[in-house]
C-alpha cells in the first residue's frame, strides 16, 4: 500500500464519554494523528491523508472553530522541528482562502520546510470533495480550455489539490459512521473502505493492524475481472 487516508471521525464524542470538552478530544485527536503517522512510516506506506476540517464544519461554534484552528497553529509550531527531523512532507489542501492570513502563511512556510520529505502528511483543512472538483473546474476554465485540447480524466485530474498525489489505497473511517462525507470523491473512485468503532483519538496499533489485514485480504479489480 502507498497511500492511507482516514477520515478521523470521534473525537467529540471521546470527550463527551470522559464528560470533557470537545476542544480535549481534538487535542487527543492530534496525539492519535502522531502514532498513525509512526505506524504509516514502520508499515512502509508513503503517503497519509487525514481529514482534519471540512467545509461544512464552518457551520460549528465559534468556539470549537477557534479551538481547532488555535490546536493546528500549534501542532505547525510545536511538530516543525520533528517533521523536519523524520523527512516528512506537509502538505494541506482544501479551500485556504477560507483560513487567516496568519495560518495561511504558517502552512505555506511548513510546506516549503518540508517539501524534500520522503514521507507526506497531507492535512485536508477546509476541504470538500464537490469543492475540489468545482474548484478544478474553474482552474481548467481559466487556464487551459482556451488551449483546445481534448479534456481527459488525466488532464483533469492535474488541476486537483492532489495533483501531485497518487490516489488512496486504502480509506478508514472511525467512529462506527459508514459515508463518505464528501471526502476524496474524485480520488477514491477505486480505493477500498474500511470503517471500524474505534473512536479516534483510540486508534491504536491494534486498531492500525487490524484494518491492514482488513485491506490484505481484499481483492482489487479496479474495474476489471480477476483472471
Amino acid at each position: 500500500m502507498e497511500h492511507l487516508a482516514v477520515i478521523m471521525d470521534g473525537n467529540g464524542r471521546w470527550a463527551e464519554k470522559r464528560h470533557l470538552p470537545r476542544l480535549m478530544g481534538h487535542r487527543a485527536g492530534a496525539e492519535a494523528l502522531d502514532r498513525c503517522l509512526h505506524f504509516c512510516k514502520a508499515a512502509g506506506i508513503r503517503y497519509l491523508t487525514v481529514y482534519a476540517f471540512s467545509t461544512e464544519n464552518w457551520k460549528r461554534s465559534a468556539e470549537e472553530v477557534g479551538g481547532l484552528m488555535k490546536l493546528l497553529s500549534t501542532y505547525i509550531h510545536t511538530k516543525e522541528k520533528e517533521l523536519i527531523a523524520n523527512g516528512i512532507r506537509f502538505r494541506v489542501i482544501g479551500r485556504r482562502t477560507d483560513l487567516s492570513e496568519k495560518l495561511r502563511g504558517e502552512i505555506a512556510a511548513l510546506e516549503e520546510k518540508t517539501k524534500d520529505g520522503a514521507f507526506t502528511l497531507v492535512v485536508a483543512l477546509s476541504y470538500g470533495g464537490r469543492d475540489e472538483i468545482v474548484r478544478a473546474a474553474a482552474k481548467w476554465a481559466r487556464d487551459a480550455a482556451a488551449d483546445g485540447a481534448p479534456l481527459t480524466e488525466a488532464e483533469f485530474a492535474r488541476f486537483l489539490d492532489t495533483a501531485d498525489i497518487p490516489d488512496p489505497d486504502l480509506i478508514i473511517r472511525t467512529s462506527g459512521e459508514q459515508r463518505t462525507s464528501n471526502f476524496l470523491l474524485w480520488q477514491s473512485a477505486y480505493a477500498e473502505y474500511y470503517f471500524t468503532e474505534t473512536l479516534w483519538p483510540d486508534f491504536d496499533q491494534a486498531a492500525f493492524d487490524k484494518a491492514l489485514a482488513a485491506y490484505a485480504g481484499r481483492e482489487r479489480r479496479m474495474g476489471g475481472r480477476l483472471k
